[in-house]
């Protein structure tokens, strides 16, 4: 019973910050430090990336009509403007697709660690309060989604790579990239939410790939009863917190900035920094 309270409480955590741009990485790896689940270091590896899945299904359940080219409802112009979007998507997927796949073993050799996250916390926190401080009174040339094309896609793209360092957040990088581009919040928010569908299932497949190969290997015991109950808790948790956090999150980019969330960030990194620094 302990152990799926903890999966509930990293579920919220999960769901809460892997859509708002201020580093889910962050938030388990704090989390992680004064509530430890008590299992493999292998099956925690593989959990922290894996609980995604849950915040992924939330995404297609929203947009599930906007997603689907095969909706009744849409004429053939519509049902067009749906395949165009999923195919600006896959282009925008590429870059940390590749990237990802040439440096994910280095990348959690090196940089998974509190003082990356907590220097990237901050860095994207002061990044953030100087972008929507020069995009004050701009006005965005791409208002909605339907209107970013292939070009916009592939740099929201290559700006998504940045986030493969813990700390940094996907959807932040990915939103701040998106307003240097030129795109209104909401559209790069939302674009952001479903460039997250292909990119968060390769991640989690591939890690799920790599526990089960471990295990095969004997370098990992098998998932034990607890463990399994721990992942399926966390995932469902992660989703219901998302459907309430996106919702969330998309009302409050149609009338505000992004200027607390740096705010956030630039404290949360230095209380990351601060608290490992002085537990070592």
């Amino acid at each position: 019973m302990i152990e799926i309270l903890k999966a509930i409480l990293f579920g919220i955590v999960e769901g809460i910050t892997e859509w708002l741009p201020v580093s889910s990485t962050g938030h388990l790896i704090l989390l992680d430090s004064f509530i430890h689940l008590d299992v493999s270091e292998a099956f925690y590896e593989m959990f922290q990336v894996v609980i995604q899945l849950g915040a992924i299904l939330a995404v297609i359940v929203l947009f599930f009509h906007k997603l689907n080219p095969f909706a009744p409802s849409k004429n053939e112009v519509q049902k067009k403007a749906t395949w165009s979007l999923w195919f600006k998507v896959v282009v925008a997927v590429i870059p940390s697709a590749v990237v990802g796949l040439l440096l994910d073993d280095w990348m959690d050799e090196h940089l998974y660690n509190y003082i990356v996250v907590a220097i990237m916390l901050v860095v994207y926190g002061v990044a953030f309060l100087f972008v929507e401080k020069w995009n004050r009174d701009r006005q965005f040339r791409i208002k909605n989604v339907y209107e970013i094309d292939y070009r916009t896609a592939l740099l929201m793209g290559a700006f998504q790579c940045l986030s493969l360092i813990p700390g940094t957040s996907r959807s932040g990088s990915t939103i701040l990239g998106a307003i240097i581009l030129g795109v209104a919040r909401p559209a790069g928010a939302e674009f952001s939410f479903f460039m997250a569908i292909p990119t968060m299932l390769g991640a989690s497949g591939l890690k799920l790939l790599k526990y089960v190969l471990e295990i095969v290997k004997g370098e990992a015991l098998a998932p034990n009863t607890t463990e399994i109950v721990v992942l399926i808790v966390g995932c469902v948790v992660a989703f219901v917190v998302s459907l309430l956090a996106i919702k969330g999150l998309m009302e409050y980019v149609r009338k505000h900035s992004f200027s607390v969330f740096g705010v956030y960030r630039i404290i949360l990194g230095i209380v990351v920094l601060g608290y490992f620094l002085l537990v070592q």
